[in-house]
């Protein structure tokens, strides 16, 4: 006969508010959910640098027999020396140590600086053989802590019988080598690694040139020869005191939106804006070079009249690159009137050091310097005639 449960005690799951329960059973305690644990804790970390200083002194104790019969515990010292920041001595003592181990030389190692703290150290002795010079030492002792005065030796480096018959003790000389290694202790703590940002490259250039180019915001324009250049006061005037004074000053150029410029190219007024805007000269390559050497000496014009020095003396400096026999007196005309002492010594250097005084003298532009600028030809013969002294 099957089983049937009675009809008032069903068998199934309740679910109640905060707890499950069994119907007619104990409830059961839910488990949290993941989202109730505890966040995890923070974690740090740390390292341990060690860093080691090494290096070794010779003592050299020389009429080894005099010393000999000074008592036990009584030693002779060397000179201080340099380890790891620290000052050091060796001490010998030719009578031994201690009681009993007088029958062995021994010898120590003393820290001499003052107030030194702490410091850990390892030492070892080694005696230098008088016939090969090599050295034997004996075992390394363990790393020590070392105060200052504090004395830590080897009491039985050598029974006195075995030195006295050794290479190491020869013509009443002995060597002693002392190797120390200090050792210091550095604890980081580990910082965690900050992604570095990528910065890009100022933009600031192309952005200025775009402005001059698009011309957006513009409020002076510049008629040079036909041509409309369209710019911004405030760039200008940044840029170069005269513009200042043209624009916001009591000058008339002050009041109207429009400046003619009639003694000057456009190529050239277009490359002074290029620089205003930019800091930098457009790209020549394609003119010849004649046009773009004519273009710079134009420009330097410009900068001197606008009292850009920087451009004044970009363009001597490549002025002074391109110099030959045809064109080296036209330009020192053109330094001359335009303060350009730099330029202007150059081209004299190239006229009384390059063995072409003839090929020069031979040229217009030298005729036109003669009769234009009789000083600057003056000031080339004078620096001509002290060369040839030399």
């Amino acid at each position: 006969m099957a089983f049937r449960p009675p009809m008032d005690r069903p068998i199934g799951i309740c679910f109640g508010r905060g707890r499950i329960a069994r119907c007619g059973g104990a409830p059961v305690t839910p488990q949290p959910s993941p989202s109730a644990l505890p966040p995890p804790m923070p974690k740090t970390a740390s390292r341990c640098v060690v860093e080691a200083s090494r290096g070794a002194h010779v003592f050299e104790v020389a009429d080894y027999s005099l010393h000999k019969g000074i008592g036990v515990g009584r030693s002779i010292r060397s000179a201080t020396f340099d380890v790891g920041g620290y000052e050091w001595s060796v001490l010998f003592y030719p009578d031994g140590k201690a009681e009993n181990a007088e029958d062995c030389v021994a010898v120590g190692l003393e820290l001499m600086t003052a107030d030194a703290g702490v410091v850990r150290a390892s030492y070892q002795f080694g005696l230098i053989s008088q016939t090969t010079g090599e050295p034997w030492f004996v075992a390394e002792s363990r790393t020590v802590e070392f105060h200052t005065h504090t004395i830590w030796s080897r009491r039985d480096l050598m029974k006195r019988n075995q030195l006295e018959a050794s290479q190491y003790l020869r013509d009443d000389r002995l060597a002693i080598q002392c190797a120390v290694t200090v050792v210091k202790e550095t604890r980081v703590l580990e910082a965690r690694a900050v992604p570095e940002i990528d910065v890009p490259p100022s933009d600031l250039v192309a952005d200025m040139g775009r402005l001059l180019d698009q011309g957006d915001g513009a409020d002076i324009t510049f008629e040079v020869q036909g041509e409309s250049f369209p710019a911004h006061r405030t760039v200008l005037a940044s840029r170069s005191q005269v513009f200042r004074a043209e624009l916001h000053g009591q000058m008339k150029e002050r009041s109207v939106d429009r400046i003619v410029i009639s003694d000057m190219q456009p190529a050239v007024f277009r490359a002074l804006l290029r620089f205003i805007y930019t800091d930098a000269l457009p790209p020549m390559d394609d003119l010849s070079k004649d046009d773009s050497l004519e273009i710079t000496r134009h420009l330097l014009v410009a900068a001197d009249r606008y009292a850009m020095e920087r451009l004044k003396l970009i363009c001597a400096q490549i002025l002074s690159k391109s110099l030959d026999v045809e064109s080296v007196t036209t330009t020192l005309a053109l330094a001359d009137r335009h303060n350009c002492s730099g330029l202007k010594d150059a081209c004299i250097e190239f006229i009384i050091s390059s063995n072409k005084m003839d090929d020069v003298t031979k040229t217009q532009g030298f005729a036109n310097l003669k009769r234009s600028c009789p000083c600057v030809l003056v000031e080339v013969l004078e620096k001509a005639g002290k060369l040839r002294k030399i």
